[in-house]
């Protein structure tokens, strides 16, 4: 709080040495106080006015000071000075600082040297208004009992809130004045923006400004390069580019744009000077007397500005220039999109390039050249390093070898110990057919056979060749048909033909059901050899060969890729979902004790070595040629 009050003796009393009239106040203008705190036109007269009366009110005020926040800065500046505005107060600022640095009010006691009681007391109270400290009154008075002093500072309490409804007043008005002038921008570019094309949004804009600000002419001009194009004018849908109206706006746009602020002419006192050579010369030129010129902007870069002319009666003020400049930050953005929407394809391409290049080597935008230069530096890689070419292709394990076990004749399933999934050692039993008819059958034979031989000895022993021959003949059928009972009935056991796997084939819920001759009832496959079966898209079958090699990642370990190498290029190829592939067999260099038949993962064949970019754009260019090929005559 000490830098804030920096200088502020020596404005004190620079504002007490200013030339004004000594204002002693007696009883008898009290009525005149009044009436000037009702009459005050400024916050420096109201506070005048209300130090005096306040004084008045408070017995044995020797001198008093207030002091009022200049926001511009943030310090502190004298507002009212009493009795004399050309007393010097400077002597008040420290108890003036104690109680805006502590918020609140206090009696600082003025101790003379070799004093056993004060001299005098300064009473300071802070002044706060809309939750901000706004400036603080202090007085200097003569020695009184604890009591008065109590008093004194409830007086300048209640009065305080003279000065609060000042304050509060001032931000009403303000608050209101903004509502107002945000309002009347809205409308304003409300009435651009139905307009789909530029030219139409720009003139309406222009047209409607001219009306609402009560102008002349308003004249709307956008940069194209570092010359300034007129490209609306207010009422006037159709002008000549080469006027010596719109040369002459065109130059006050220029002067404008070049200064990055708001130009107008004649200039306010109290501002600080700008050039105006071009404005003047417009005013001279066309005779509007007053000229107001404010730079449009487009993402922090100056696109154009609006030239508003009035006569010399009607000069811009600041209340009239604060609602140009909202007009501007607000339309700019807009007619600068609308204006490059409008455009040509060509041109819109022209211009979003020379933006980039212009951020590419203008100052700023140090994350775009950042990223700008690892996309090169990524484009280059690309362009010219090498990787490896391999051709991805989903992939599954066959066994090589795989074996069904069928029903040897027409049955019934008796036994069903395995089912898919199981491993099984050679000759480990599958199923068991049901034997009963097939033992029956066989006592049925042996009987015959028994017959038979009767037959053939008692042929014998008659010599009758002819029964020989004829029983004989029955004895062999009976003979034959023996045998096929017992080897039916070495058949109805099923055993694995080897170490592996069962593929297929459960007959659990099946017991007691016929089966016939030839059935399959459980495919087995071998758990030592696989091979890799994978469909290949017709797009990259042509750069696949015999005795390339590759890697296969199943999706049961995805953490161990088996390595393997192309054997057999089938000529058969199967659709699915819209595309065509082939069937490629590869052998694995080693088998897993862990692979079973079906796994399923993705392999991928090495080619050989090419460019990156030739590697990942290589499929959408051929899709553009076969489309361009199609389509072209």
């Amino acid at each position: 709080m000490s830098s804030t009050f920096e200088g502020l003796s020596s404005g004190t009393r620079r504002a007490s040495a200013q030339s004004a009239p000594s204002l002693v106040y007696e009883t008898g203008h009290d009525a005149s106080l009044w009436a000037g705190l009702a009459g005050a036109s400024d916050a420096q007269q109201f506070c005048q006015s209300w130090l005096a009366i306040q004084s008045r009110l408070i017995p044995a005020v020797e001198g008093a000071l207030v002091l009022l926040l200049i926001e511009a800065d943030g310090s502190y500046a004298p507002a009212a000075v009493w009795p004399d505005v050309r007393r010097d107060m400077s002597y008040l600022t420290g108890a003036a600082q104690r109680a805006l640095s502590e918020g609140r009010g206090l009696v600082v006691p003025v101790i003379a040297e070799s004093a056993p009681a004060p001299a005098a007391f300064h009473v300071a109270y802070p002044i706060e208004a809309v939750g901000k400290l706004r400036g603080v009154v202090v007085l200097h008075v003569s020695p009184r009992p604890e009591a008065e002093l109590q008093a004194v500072l409830r007086q300048l309490h209640w009065g305080a809130a003279g000065l609060e409804v000042l304050f509060v007043r001032e931000e009403v008005y303000r608050e209101r004045a903004a509502r107002e002038r945000l309002q009347s921008v809205l409308e304003l570019v409300a009435a651009a923006a139905v307009h789909e094309r530029f030219s139409g949004a720009a003139t309406a804009l222009a047209t409607e400004l001219a009306t609402r600000l009560h102008c002349e002419r308003v004249s709307i001009g956008f940069l194209r390069g570092n010359k300034v194009r007129v490209d609306a004018v207010s009422h006037s849908a159709q002008f000549k580019e080469r006027t010596n109206l719109l040369r002459a706006v065109s130059a006050a746009m220029e002067e404008a744009i070049d200064q990055g602020e708001a130009v107008r002419y004649p200039p306010a006192a109290g501002h600080a000077p700008t050039l105006t050579r071009a404005h003047e010369a417009l005013a001279s030129q066309q005779g509007s007397g007053a000229v107001c010129t404010i730079p449009l902007t487009s993402a922090d870069q100056r696109v154009g500005a609006i030239t508003f002319e009035r006569p010399a009666d009607r000069p811009f003020d600041d209340q009239a220039l604060a609602l140009c400049e909202a007009v501007g930050g607000l339309a700019g953005p807009m007619l600068e999109v609308h204006r490059r929407e409008d455009q040509w394809l060509p041109v819109r391409v022209y211009w979003w390039f020379r933006e980039t290049f212009e951020q590419l080597v203008g100052p700023g935008h140090l994350g775009f050249k950042l990223a700008a230069l690892i996309a090169v530096a990524g484009a280059l890689f690309l362009l010219f390093a090498n990787g490896d070419y391999r051709v991805a292709a989903e992939t599954a394990l066959e066994p090589v070898i795989q074996q069904a076990a069928v029903a040897p004749f027409n049955g019934y399933i008796k036994e069903a110990p395995v089912r898919a999934g199981d491993l099984v050692k050679g000759g480990t039993v599958l199923a068991v057919l049901d034997d009963r008819e097939l033992k029956l059958e066989r006592l049925k034979h042996l009987s015959e056979q028994e017959e038979q031989l009767k037959q053939y000895r008692q042929a014998m022993a008659e010599h009758s060749a002819a029964q020989v021959q004829i029983v004989g003949a029955q004895l062999e059928q009976t003979r034959a048909q023996i045998e096929r009972a017992e080897d039916q009935l070495q058949r109805t056991v099923v055993s694995a033909p080897f170490d592996g796997v069962i593929v297929s084939g459960d007959l659990s819920q099946s017991l007691g059901a016929p089966v016939e001759r030839g059935t399959i009832l459980y495919e087995v496959a071998p758990l030592s050899v696989f091979r890799v079966i994978l469909k290949v898209d017709e797009r990259e079958v042509g750069d696949i060969q015999v005795g390339q090699r590759g890697n296969i990642l199943l999706s049961a370990f995805p953490h161990d890729p088996i390595a393997f190498q192309v054997e057999k290029i089938t000529p058969v190829s199967t659709a699915k979902e819209g595309r065509n592939f082939f069937r490629v067999e590869a052998k694995l260099d080693y088998n897993d004790a862990r692979l079973r038949p079906g796994l399923e993962g993705v392999g991928k064949i090495e080619i050989e070595r090419r460019r990156y970019a030739w590697i990942w754009t290589h499929q959408a260019l051929d899709s553009l040629k076969l489309m361009l090929w199609k389509w072209l005559p």
